[in-house]
């Protein structure tokens, strides 16, 4: 799978629509307003409610504005999400400073645009919120109007516990910012991969599809192709030896004979593999998901060791085709000679064991196969490996994915010191025999 294939990298997402953001807006501009005049009215403390609502007015018109310029449904770019984050990051900085700053209980509100961006926008913008919310808070830990308060009683911080309050808020946005960036991440990550996955077995469903059709328009066009040949053969025999008839009628026999040997290579075409949807002992199965990659200079060697009778049956599903077609296209890849396809069984389990002598998994990596985007494949174009094939690392994470799906265990191992990579795939028989 590449980008060709029209999946973008969780860095070009746009998966915030604009009214998504106009709403949040609209939250914040609703509570602001309900806060400010609650505090103004409601318990009758001073402060300045004109610069107050200025400040939440100019919140209301830019969401006005966006929507009539742009429509709700539309999906701004990263830049675009970014101006509106730090704008409200602002707008909020400047209602914070007009009533006491870090004093105020709803300084706390600094951490939701760092959220915010930290769940949707990639990893340098939300440094730079972050950034900028820790300069905001810095900021109102210095200047600012006093607290509204009542004018009778005298309210007085400690500056330490002003300056606790702004440690916790820097702190919060750090912790934020990391943890919520990272497991945003991960999540766009596996969405991502999913999305491949889908398209990959959509593709070879498709393939499926296509080669049925075509053994079905075989089988249907094969018998008036017979007819006409009949026909025409009757016609030989009836027309004069080196006439215009005679040279025509051989003609139709000559292109009804073609016809019939092209129809008889779309029948084997559905027919290469099996029908898609039968059930195969798996030896068979492993001898023809393996077929395609036997003319890569490398041998692949077939062991079976059975000790429950007979080799259990599978269901020749597009998955299972698929992942185990994977990964044994990456041990002909990176074997030097030869690839060992091993299969077991018995009346717990079924087991695959496929293992290449090449220089096996980087030691580093072994935990963590099977992630989308891991991979130790070249990307460098200019690099001393330009000539071998690049990728996202998608490749193993759709194959364990596929496999999952039937029921199986995958494990990941280095056998020896010299490297010789096994992948090691596990059914219950119980789910096999359901299958």
């Amino acid at each position: 799978m590449t980008q060709a294939d029209g999946l973008p990298l969780p860095s070009t997402w746009r998966p915030l629509r604009l009214e998504t953001l106009v709403l949040l807006r609209w939250l914040a501009v609703g509570g602001q307003a309900i806060g400010v005049l609650f505090v103004a009215f409601g318990l009758g403390f001073p402060l300045p409610l004109m610069e107050c609502f200025v400040l939440i007015a100019i919140s209301a018109g830019l969401n006005i504005w966006l929507v009539v310029r742009f429509g709700a449904a539309h999906r701004p770019s990263s830049t675009f999400t970014a101006s509106q984050v730090v704008f409200d990051l602002c707008q909020l900085g400047g209602l914070l400073a007009l009533t006491g700053g870090l004093e105020n209980p709803f300084s706390l509100l600094l951490l939701a645009p760092v959220s915010v961006s930290a769940t949707t926008l990639p990893r340098r913008v939300t440094v730079a919120v972050a950034v900028l919310a820790a300069i905001i808070a810095s900021v109102l830990s210095v200047w600012h109007l006093p607290l509204p308060w009542d004018p009778n009683q005298r309210l007085v911080f400690n500056r330490i516990y002003v300056i606790g309050i702004w440690v916790s808020i820097i702190c919060g946005v750090v912790f934020i910012s990391a943890y919520t960036m990272r497991v945003a991440h991960d999540a766009r990550q596996i969405a991502d991969a999913l999305a491949a996955t889908e398209l990959a077995l959509s593709r070879k469903e498709q393939l499926s599809a296509l080669d049925g059709l075509a053994a079905a328009a075989a089988h249907e066009l094969g018998t008036p192709l017979s007819t006409i040949a009949l026909a025409a053969k009757e016609m030989r025999a009836e027309a004069e030896p080196g006439s215009d008839l005679a040279d025509d009628v051989e003609l139709i026999i000559a292109q009804a004979a073609r016809c019939r040997a092209i129809l008889a290579k779309l029948r084997n075409l559905g027919n290469e593999g099996g029908d898609p949807f039968a059930a195969v002992p798996l030896t068979d199965l492993l001898a023809e998901v393996a077929r395609p990659h036997e003319g890569r200079g490398k041998a692949i060697l077939f062991y079976s060791e059975k000790t429950a009778g007979e080799p259990p049956v599978f269901n020749r599903s597009v998955g299972l085709l698929y992942g185990l077609g994977n990964l044994i296209e990456n041990a002909t890849e990176f074997a030097r000679q030869t690839v060992k396809i091993e299969a077991s069984w018995d009346r717990e389990s079924v087991s695959v064991a496929i293992t290449d002598d090449g220089p096996g998994f980087a030691p580093e990596l072994i935990a963590r196969l099977g992630e989308p985007y891991l991979t130790s494949r070249p990307r460098d174009p200019q690099g001393a490996d330009a000539h071998k094939p690049g990728g996202l690392g998608l490749g193993i994470f759709i194959a364990k994915t596929l496999l999952e799906r039937s029921g199986a265990r995958l494990a990941f191992e280095n056998i020896d010191s010299h490297g010789n990579a096994q992948v090691r795939i596990v059914w219950p028989r119980s789910a096999v025999e359901a299958a």
